[in-house]
């Protein structure tokens, strides 16, 4: 009898900790689930360029003055909101390195854009004191605007079927500018974990728009 009533009891406290284990178990596929589908979601909101990456230099060239580089979603992608106050662009060149050149006023969502020079105009004086296509700027800046929208005016977000601009222009300081052979790097930084890295090596330039 006595041998029986502790068989029972270790079959009771076997059961009891197959359940908290089975019960563990769940929970930590669960976990390891969501954290999946989080990541996925994360890479469902990848930005890709659209066309090719155009520098535009001055009639002497040697520099750049500006560099558009145009953005869209991938196929499967969900909006991205890319405005200043939740995106960053940082800037790495042969002499110098920003964390952020996209501030405040930056992201232009006023009308559609056909060109960049429309498009600095409007940002200028309120992102950058003026535009790299009309004088000589004293600090480098992006800005960001669309040139298809599914809405006029858009809004700060890149939507599927969307493309817009992310455009740097170029301080006039010595050594700012990038030059003949020079190596840059610009990564967009979006929110719910969308970014875009672009590197180039820049050719020699000799004319007013350079295919980067």
């Amino acid at each position: 009898m006595e041998a029986a009533l502790i068989l029972i009891a270790f079959v009771i406290v076997a059961a009891a900790l197959a359940f908290v284990v089975l019960n563990m178990g769940f929970a930590t596929s669960q976990k390891a689930k969501t954290s999946i589908t989080s990541a996925l979601g994360g890479a469902s909101n990848t930005i890709l360029i659209s066309g090719k990456v155009i520098g535009a230099a001055p009639a002497a060239g040697g520099v750049l003055n500006a560099t558009m580089i145009p953005l869209k979603l991938t196929s499967n992608g969900e909006s991205v909101d890319l405005s200043d106050t939740l995106a960053t662009i940082s800037y790495l060149g042969e002499t110098i390195e920003y964390d952020n050149i996209y501030s405040a006023g930056c992201t232009l969502t006023g009308q559609i854009y056909a060109d960049p020079i429309t498009a600095w105009g409007d940002a200028a004086p309120g992102c950058i004191d003026v535009s790299p296509f009309a004088g000589a700027p004293t600090q480098t800046n992006a800005i960001i605007y669309w040139v298809v929208a599914n809405q006029v005016p858009p809004n700060s977000f890149l939507e599927p079927g969307e493309h817009a601009v992310l455009s740097i222009g170029w301080s006039q300081a010595p050594d700012e500018r990038p030059g003949d052979l020079d190596k840059i790097k610009i990564e967009l930084a979006a929110s719910g974990g969308a970014t875009l890295t672009v590197e180039r090596q820049l050719p020699f330039i000799d004319g007013s728009i350079v295919d980067l």
